[in-house]
């Protein structure tokens, strides 16, 4: 990431389509072209993986599958594994500007298994399934074993199938067989669909950027399938959780309660399972942002059953140990390591060994005190990824609305806010003219989109990742002005 470029921050769930929700179909190929029309190399999504309760994508089912909610069902119509009928008959949502995930789920799902059931075993099915067998067998026996105890979480199964016993293996094998190839044939499907997506991006000079939750969802087939590889105690139950103390997002602190890696046990195999994961992203993306990077050098450790994270402890990660492994197995792994909150200098430290570009958010730099800081464009390295915001924050219209008069009136100043320029495209402007190598803006950002285009609120349930983008929302002007931007300061 030596030269200059730029990207935009938008999910695929947030593409617009007939279906209820962005996929991986023509919506997102004529988004790629808009992106090249408006100078950019990037485009940045969300973990791609299958959600669960909560609809984060950073509490997958799995961190190696894909997430059967993205598949583009006309090509499946194309094939004849579905009718058109079927599909635009079939009830999304009533708001084609929201996500309602119960009831896309429950269509999507009846839709996969039409198609499953029009579907024969081909050369390619077969192959995938030996190819993506360290994965796709836990996964595919996980979830169909969870449909059979009516969605709960693994660790409220029977003992037999939850301490996954040789013999409850084999008889569940065999008993939801039909289920599991359901299971299969879906990441057939997906993994078949994002490699025709990932080249069409390639083919038009656009990159991929991933990102890779830092932990596993507690209810997951890779907590389920490798238990030893995490804190957990003779029931299965989770010693300690992940999360993060109070900080300015929230005064009692986040407590995610993601079972934490047993990082000694992992270090005995030279961390295989990272190793593996962080291989498979690259494999699926052009640049990969990891999520919280600072719990590899410090991270904290919250008692099972606290209700808050304000009573957690700061352990010691695996450091550089662990990403001089990766680089060694997986050197073309291109790596942003997301070093937001409260960092340690130690955490720093471990940063500028790994060599990894770390995050910048303007709207962070802005405060009542008229202060200095990390967030200012003026004190951005060039090694490192600039956002407006990111899909944790306000939109940058949003916060500015809800930001006290001195912060306001820094920000204005700051940014040379003149009457004849929205804010928004202010702040695109003062991010590409920093020395920032790469330069993200989020979707919502370039719309100058308010309240109702927040992505996620950290700490809460219910109503986060359901933004969509309009049908024409992003027009010639806006990749106009992005491009002009781009080619003014260098980022083309």
């Amino acid at each position: 990431m030596d030269k200059r470029s730029c990207g935009v921050l938008m999910h695929i769930t947030s593409l617009p389509s007939k279906y209820g929700i962005g996929t991986l179909g023509e919506d997102a190929e004529k988004f790629a072209d808009w992106l090249k029309s408006a100078g950019q190399t990037y485009w940045q999504v969300l973990p791609i993986g299958p959600t669960g309760y909560g609809d984060s994508p950073y509490q997958p089912f799995s961190s190696f599958a894909g997430n059967p909610l993205m598949i583009d069902l006309d090509e499946l119509c194309e094939q004849g594994l579905l009718s058109k009928a079927e599909c635009e008959n079939a009830d999304y949502g009533a708001d084609p500007l929201v996500v309602d995930y119960e009831k896309v789920s429950k269509t999507r799902s009846e839709l996969l298994h039409k198609a499953l059931a029009n579907f024969t075993d081909d050369v390619g099915f077969t192959g995938f399934v030996l190819e993506q067998k360290s994965w796709l067998d836990d996964y595919a026996l996980f979830m169909a074993v969870k449909s059979k105890f009516g969605g709960r979480p693994w660790t409220q199964w029977d003992d037999d199938i939850k301490f996954r016993r040789a013999d409850a293996i084999k008889k569940y094998s065999e008993d939801l067989s039909e289920e599991i190839r359901y299971y299969k044939f879906c990441q057939y499907i997906f993994f078949r669909q994002w490699t025709r997506f990932h080249n069409t991006c390639s083919q038009k000079g656009i990159k991929i950027i991933g990102d890779i939750p830092i932990y596993v969802s507690p209810d997951s087939s890779d907590v389920w399938a490798e238990p030893n590889l995490f804190e957990l105690d003779e029931r299965l139950n989770p010693r300690r959780v992940a999360g993060v103390p109070p900080d300015y997002f929230s005064k009692t602190g986040q407590l995610w309660g993601n079972p934490l890696y047993d990082w000694a046990a992992m270090k005995m195999n030279d961390y295989a399972w990272w190793v593996a994961r962080v291989k498979r992203s690259a494999e699926l993306f052009d640049m990969l942002r990891i999520d919280h990077f600072r719990a590899f050098d410090t991270y904290y450790a919250i008692p099972f059953g606290e209700k808050t994270a304000e009573h957690g402890n700061w352990e010691k990660g695996p450091g550089m140990n662990l990403f001089n492994i990766i680089a060694k197995e997986v050197p073309n792994a291109d790596i942003i390591a997301e070093d937001l909150g409260d960092i340690f200098d130690s955490v720093k430290q471990l940063l500028a060994e790994s060599g990894f570009p770390g995050m910048r958010v303007l709207q962070f730099g802005f405060n009542p005190e008229n202060s200095d800081n990390d967030h200012l464009p003026h004190n951005y390295p060039k090694n490192c990824v600039c956002y407006t915001g990111t899909h944790d924050n306000a939109t940058f219209a949003q916060w500015y609305s809800e930001s006290d008069l001195k912060t306001k009136a820094m920000c204005r100043k700051y940014l040379g806010k003149l009457f004849s320029m929205k804010l928004n495209k202010c702040a695109i402007r003062a991010a590409y003219a920093s020395p920032a190598n790469l330069t993200i803006i989020p979707a919502q950002d370039i719309l100058g989109l308010g309240k109702k285009g927040r992505m996620n609120v950290p700490s809460t349930l219910g109503g986060n990742w359901s933004w969509r983008i309009g049908k024409n929302a992003l027009k010639n002007k806006h990749a106009k002005m992005l491009k002009e931007f781009a080619d003014i300061y260098m980022r083309l």
